[in-house]
């Protein structure tokens, strides 16, 4: 596909799906508008300790710019994809007023040799919270740099043992639909389900989400218990996160089966492999106008590029 664009909310959507949802259509030009234009006039000096100034992107890759300036806590907040509320990223803020977090607890189970139902008091108290600001790269083709709070998944993984058998992580999200409007979509298998190999899910990078700017992490960003895998598209960082099992086959995620034929489980930022509507070699940082260039695994690639190693990316997209 020649010359870049933004991707509009209903291209993510699957096709047959997407055509049979006039109600979600929204032209380039108004998201063009709307979207670049709340990102330009938040371009202020960031939250926080007001200075506006660079902060290092962790880790940082080698070859690559080791510090960018983090998007703003509003640009954040409220520029974001959560279909369990709605399709249009200026609404879950909005929507997700009313969320309950509290109480949460998330069960770890499967194939391990100590499962173990945790409350979020207890995983803030057992793990202790690390500062990590990621690039995050969208599928649709924009982007943005967040400081995150939260802990190695590995770290809780490691504490009920998967056993041999174990190959998989499988992620489930909460499925509430008298608090999330979106789940009353017949379109999507709900409840949002992701997944991992263990070897990625074991990898330092991938992180448990438990704040955002050293504070509690908003509901619209998917409090209390989200992912962040800065070398894969957002999609692949679940939000809600409530259930976690460790299986021997590889899951099925939401967005794999409503349209497999465009989403893979792997979901590397490849800036080399288009999605099948639009290209994926330049993207929009979220307060900037001109495009960057897309790095190979979102820049990351000397942390997580080993772990595909005779894996073509092209066939395993």
């Amino acid at each position: 596909m020649s010359g870049w664009r933004d991707v509009d909310p209903a291209e993510i959507t699957p096709e047959h799906v997407y055509r049979n949802r006039r109600a979600f259509m929204r032209g380039i030009g108004a998201l063009a508008v709307g979207a670049g234009g709340a990102a330009l006039s938040a371009c202020g000096p960031m939250p926080g300790d007001g200075t506006g100034e660079m902060s290092p992107v962790w880790p940082a890759a080698e070859g690559d710019v080791p510090q960018e300036t983090p998007n703003t806590l509003e640009q954040i907040t409220t520029y974001n994809n959560y279909y369990e509320f709605s399709t249009d990223k200026e609404a879950p803020a909005r929507l997700a007023r009313g969320f309950k977090t509290e109480p949460w607890t998330v069960t770890v189970g499967g194939m391990v040799s100590k499962p173990a139902t945790f409350a979020m008091e207890e995983l803030l108290q057992r793990f202790p919270q690390e500062e990590r600001t990621y690039r995050l790269r969208c599928v649709e083709g924009w982007s943005m740099v967040i400081p995150w709070l939260g802990f190695p998944l590995r770290q809780l993984l490691e504490q009920v043992e998967p056993t041999s058998q174990a190959k998989f992580v499988r992620f489930e999200a909460v499925k509430r639909p008298e608090e999330m409007p979106g789940q009353k979509s017949p379109f999507y298998a709900w409840p949002y389900v992701e997944g991992l190999r263990l070897d990625e899910a074991m990898n330092d990078l991938a992180l448990l989400v438990t704040g955002l700017y050293g504070k509690p992490l908003p509901a619209q960003n998917g409090a209390p218990l989200r992912l962040a895998l800065p070398w894969k598209y957002g999609f692949k960082s679940i939000k809600g996160i409530v259930k976690i099992d460790l299986v021997d086959k590889q899951p099925t995620s939401l967005w794999m089966a409503a349209a497999p034929n465009e989403y893979g489980f792997y979901a590397n930022v490849n800036p080399d492999v288009p999605h099948p509507r639009w290209s994926q070699s330049t993207e929009r940082r979220i307060g900037e106008v001109r495009r960057r260039r897309t790095l190979p695994f979102n820049g990351y690639a000397q942390q997580v590029a080993d772990l595909y190693k005779g894996l073509d990316l092209r066939q395993n997209y």
